[in-house]
Order: C-alpha cells, then structure tokens, then sequence
C-alpha cells in the first residue's frame, strides 16, 4: 500500500522544481566533477575520484527519493476542506495553559515542515496531537520537553 504525501501545490511545485534542477544541473556538475578526477590519473589511489563517486550517488539517491515523493503525492486543495475541526492544512492558533502564550501552526506534511515558517508537520507530536480537535478543545500532548496542555483559539484554511 503506498504511503501518501499530502502536499499544497506549492510544495508540489517547489519539490518538482528541485527535482528538475537536480536531474539537469545537479548531474552536469557531477559528471564534470567525475571527469576532473578521472583526468588526474590512477583512479584506485584518487580520493578526489571516490569523493566525486559519493557525491554522485548521493545526488542520484536524492533524486530518486524526490521522484518516490511525488509519485506518491496527493495535492489538496485548500479551498476544499473543512475550517469546524483541525486537519492538514489547517491554520490552528494554540493556547499553551501553562503560560497563556498564543501560537499560531499550519499544519502540513514533513515534506513541507518548516518551524521558521510556522509549519510543523502533522506527524510531529504537537500536530498529531492537534489533528481532529475543534475549537476550544484541549489537547494533552506528550513532547520531549514533557506533556503539554494546548486549547484551540482558532481553526482558518488558507
């Protein structure tokens, strides 16, 4: 059964983007990288030829996960879904009881996971947590600094 990604089609676009730019220039510069160290002479003494090698199976390896990635994605569409319960997507802003300090996620899939942006994966403890509560439900959540209280203030898509 595959596992599916859920992404926005931003993520999706950003994600084939990477995929494009690893596939063309990514492997030009490691086949010109393959080449320079190949040009050096005895490959089986060549630590810049090995070195060059790795690098290119790391790239490929990354390419091949990008492609499982989107061959298994699902984009949602946010104009789609439901504001009356916490789902993917849904901006949720948070109460912590213990502080009284407001937060507020989006909750998106580890692809698009970004805790500078805000955007915290719904398999990370707190998003797992939050999946499914409504508003002014409270949410027990177990994270490695302890369990945590958290009401739901808000629940908006977009």
């Amino acid at each position: 059964m595959a596992n599916y990604t859920y992404l926005t089609q931003e993520g999706y676009d950003k994600i084939k983007s990477e995929l494009e730019e690893l596939k063309t220039n990514g492997r030009m510069e490691a086949a010109r990288a393959i080449a320079e160290a190949r040009a050096q002479g005895d490959l089986s003494e060549n630590a810049e030829y090995d070195a060059a090698k790795d690098a290119q199976g790391l790239l490929e390896f990354k390419i091949n996960e990008l492609e499982t990635i989107l061959s298994n994605a699902r984009v949602i569409d946010e104009s789609q879904l439901d504001n009356s319960k916490v789902a993917i997507l849904s901006n949720v802003t948070i109460k912590n009881l213990k502080t009284g300090k407001e937060m507020t996620y989006k909750l998106v899939s580890e692809t698009e996971a970004d805790a500078k942006l805000m955007k915290i994966s719904i398999t990370s403890p707190i998003g797992h947590g939050l999946l499914g509560k409504v508003v002014g439900e409270v949410a027990k959540i177990t994270t490695p600094a302890g369990p945590m209280e958290f009401e739901v203030v808000e629940i908006t898509i977009g």
